[in-house]
């Protein structure tokens, strides 16, 4: 029997299981890491159950942005199944009027067939802005985004749009909960971060500095040791 810990690892936006490669290479030796199905389901309750569905019997849980409302709701369904929590880059609250708007708006420019112009769009949002023209860290996230495709992105946007409040819940969460992001994430800002870890009982709150949203691709060591701390050391 294998003493590593399950950890199922949950992506972004129009991010793959590529979103996840340096902490699933560099953290095999502590976790036995599977990453979750999010192209499938147009809910952000639909892509939990699907998590619990195919999830081992218990197991740590780490999401990052969209990924992180799935946890959210992955641990308020059932709670007594997830072991440790991650909430990276992402946020409790749900969607402003201006968001649902802006998201709408990029499900309109996908619709006419202009879905390869949604990530540039995307991107200043998604990384310091002092990596925009880093091709070694914006190729992978283009052609993670290709592999998830138009309908894969409404689907995602559609689940994001509807996901619920997530903050009357976090009081409940009764595991040891890392809350992390990225100095410079413009998405969803340190503020935020602070929010969901003074809702969490004994949440510890860890910032990256020059790093945006995606900290597991922008600054894979400094995400990776974070998260072998969290798997290693009970808070």
């Amino acid at each position: 029997m294998s003493d590593r810990t399950p950890l199922v690892l949950v992506p972004g936006l129009l991010l793959t299981d590529g979103m996840w490669a340096h902490q699933t290479r560099h953290l095999a030796d502590i976790a036995d890491i599977v990453v979750a199905d999010t192209l499938r389901d147009d809910s952000i309750d639909a892509m939990a159950d699907r998590l619990l569905a195919e999830a081992p019997a218990r197991f740590a849980l780490a999401g990052l942005s969209m990924g992180g409302y799935v946890a959210m709701a992955v641990v308020r369904k059932a709670p007594e199944r997830v072991t440790k929590l991650a909430l990276m880059d992402t946020q409790a609250r749900p969607d402003t009027a201006e968001a649902t708007r802006r998201r709408q708006g990029l499900i309109a420019l996908s619709d006419q067939g202009k879905f390869k112009g949604v990530t540039p769009r995307l991107l200043p949002m998604l990384v310091h802005e002092e990596r925009l023209e880093d091709k070694s860290l914006v190729d992978p996230i283009m052609t993670m985004a290709e592999a998830v495709g138009q309908a894969g992105f409404v689907r995602q946007q559609t689940a994001i749009i509807g996901r619920p409040d997530a903050r009357p819940g976090l009081a409940e969460v009764a595991c040891p909960t890392l809350v992390l992001c990225g100095r410079q994430d413009a998405l969803t800002p340190l503020a935020l971060h602070e929010e969901m870890a003074a809702l969490v009982p004994g949440a510890r709150l860890a910032v990256i500095e020059e790093c945006g949203h995606l900290p597991t691709l922008e600054r894979p060591h400094a995400a990776t040791t974070l998260m072998r701390d969290w798997l290693l050391h009970e808070r």
